[in-house]
């Protein structure tokens, strides 16, 4: 008896460090609003050094987002792509395939989003949606889901032996984070149209998505193409980390040039101005 009691006593110490545990992760310091828009802004500063260097080099790259609803892609999206010029760094968000585009080669639409020489492309989200949404709300069948799986890391290391940079990011959130984010959504009318029935769906589904992931990942964690986990429960964390993880999967250098001395305009000899009266203007309603 008195050996049993020790096994016990020491499952409770086990359970209670366990717990302990938890309460730390829960308990992680935050970095303040002036640190983090501070170090943002570097971030973002290098983050255009880099855009010059894909096209000085003519780099050709792929960044994949993806995630659970509400795990924070499209806000490190729209902070990586703030200040790029949108002509080298493009968004390819796609939406629901229609119905020709569903008797298509699966990754025939995704395809013609990929770069040419000198541009950068972010996917939120891409062809895992087959391994994700589609694979548990039941849009494919259990033949097409099998065929993604083989074919998959085939058709990532085609796209790596032709020359393109393939990074893939997981946001990883928890599921009290995540209800947090969805009861967010809907008391703010600006992040209201972000709420879908198919997020609300995902809701009671939690397990499915789980079990998707980890088959996902066995498949498509590649050594060609690793996927990146971020821990997204803290949103400014996760934007910091990702976009410094990003910068160091692309050696480049510093192209900025040299300062610019603006020339001075030449006066419009000759030239008379149309009268006012000629143009629409918008209403001043704010003075």
């Amino acid at each position: 008896m008195g050996h049993k009691k020790n096994k016990n006593a020491k499952s409770n110490d086990e359970a209670e460090v366990h717990e302990e545990s938890e309460s730390e992760r829960k308990k992680v310091k935050k970095i303040s609003t002036d640190a983090y828009e501070k170090e943002l802004f570097r971030l973002q500063v290098e983050l255009v050094k880099l855009q010059e260097w894909v096209k000085h080099k003519g780099l050709k790259v792929v960044v994949v987002f993806e995630g659970r609803d509400a795990a924070g892609k499209g806000g490190v999206i729209k902070r990586i792509a703030q200040y790029l010029n949108p002509r080298i760094c493009r968004i390819a968000a796609l939406p629901a395939p229609t119905e020709r585009e569903t008797s298509q080669w699966y990754f025939q639409r995704y395809a013609p989003h990929l770069p040419s020489a000198g541009e950068i492309v972010l996917f939120d989200r891409s062809w895992y949606n087959r391994a994700g949404v589609e694979r548990v709300m039941g849009f494919c069948t259990e033949e097409e889901y099998r065929e993604f799986l083989r074919s998959c890391p085939e058709f990532e290391r085609m796209l790596v032996r032709s020359g393109i940079i393939l990074i893939k990011y997981w946001f990883s959130v928890s599921d009290e984070e995540q209800e947090k984010r969805f009861q967010s959504r809907l008391s703010e009318p600006l992040k209201r149209w972000k709420l879908s029935p198919m997020d609300l769906e995902s809701r009671s589904r939690w397990l499915e998505y789980s079990k998707a992931k980890d088959q996902m990942f066995a498949h498509t964690d590649i050594k060609q193409a690793p996927w990146y986990v971020v821990n997204s429960d803290i949103k400014k964390h996760a934007r910091l980390n990702c976009i410094h993880h990003l910068l160091t999967q692309i050696p480049y250098e510093d192209l900025t040039p040299e300062p610019i001395k603006l020339p001075k305009r030449k006066e419009g000899i000759g030239y008379v101005r149309p009268p006012m009266t000629d143009q629409t203007f918008v209403p001043e309603i704010y003075p």
